[in-house]
């Protein structure tokens, strides 16, 4: 069985408070991409245990990988005999705010209860993820999403017809950003000056990112990057995603997204790593 595991990006992304268990109380509306990881998983004879292997070496393996990790906590709560193999083709990049790590294990517990027959509801699956990661549960139910908690508190959504297939372009610099790191320092952050972090507002969408103003202070060159695509006539609307290294655009309509990844690439690092895309 093959299943695509799809990147996301926070349309908005508001944090609200520090909880007492050390996580923050957010409320984010999430969309789904087109960029996808591929996932093929195949029934072993019965307790053989879980096989996994993945195109990129510099993806954990064992325990400290999220699917794998989601493998076995699927035979764990139903109690089925572990014997399947898994295997990972990465495309989306590691540390990158698109929850490429999350969407695989989200991914995988979708396939080994199909495979498996299970019959799990997905509110089932998603109370499993949450263990796992707090963009697992949003992945499980395959939408456009408003997520609140920690971000396991998930009400699927339809996005605006304006929001439907948007044409995305995304912006990766060679460097990751750690996502604890950047909501520990979330409370004491200030912005840069002449560095624009309110509100924008385009295709009936409120794009806004409160992890903008820590990882700015430390990433100087995302806050130029975002800058900079804010002055391109193709660009409706540019964010960073989650807690980055990714900047998003939301591009203007017939806007040539190509043109623009290449004159990002020609006036700001060559070594950037693009990617055109959709909302789905």
């Amino acid at each position: 069985m093959q299943v695509f595991a799809p990147a996301k990006i926070n349309l908005s992304l508001k944090i609200l408070n520090r909880r007492e268990d050390g996580f923050h109380e957010i409320e984010t509306l999430i969309a789904p991409i087109t960029l996808c990881d591929e996932i093929t998983v195949g029934k072993r004879d019965s307790s053989s245990g879980i096989e996994f292997h993945c195109d990129d070496p510099s993806v954990p393996k064992g325990d400290d990988n999220l699917v794998v990790r989601a493998a076995n906590l699927f035979f764990e709560t139903t109690k089925l005999t572990p014997g399947v193999s898994i295997g990972l083709k990465k495309k989306i990049p590691h540390g990158a705010g698109l929850g490429g790590g999350s969407s695989d294990a989200a991914s995988a517990l979708l396939a080994l209860n199909e495979l498996f027959e299970t019959k799990l509801p997905r509110e089932a699956l998603a109370k499993m993820g949450e263990t796992i990661g707090s963009d697992v549960p949003f992945f499980i139910f395959e939408s456009a999403a408003i997520c609140k908690g920690r971000g396991e508190q998930v009400t699927p959504m339809k996005l605006q017809p304006d929001l439907g297939g948007l044409s995305i372009l995304l912006l990766k610099p060679a460097f990751a950003v750690s996502t604890a790191w950047a909501y520990s320092r979330w409370q004491d952050s200030r912005e840069i000056p002449r560095v624009w972090y309110a509100t924008q507002e385009f295709a009936g969408q409120s794009f806004v990112n409160d992890l903008e103003r820590p990882v700015f202070e430390k990433f100087v060159f995302l806050a130029e990057l975002k800058m900079w695509l804010l002055k391109q006539p193709e660009v409706g609307a540019a964010l960073m995603s989650g807690s980055g290294s990714t900047v998003f655009t939301v591009m203007r309509p017939k806007a040539d997204v190509d043109v623009v990844a290449k004159r990002g690439k020609a006036e700001l690092d060559p070594e950037l790593w693009t990617c055109a895309c959709e909302t789905v």
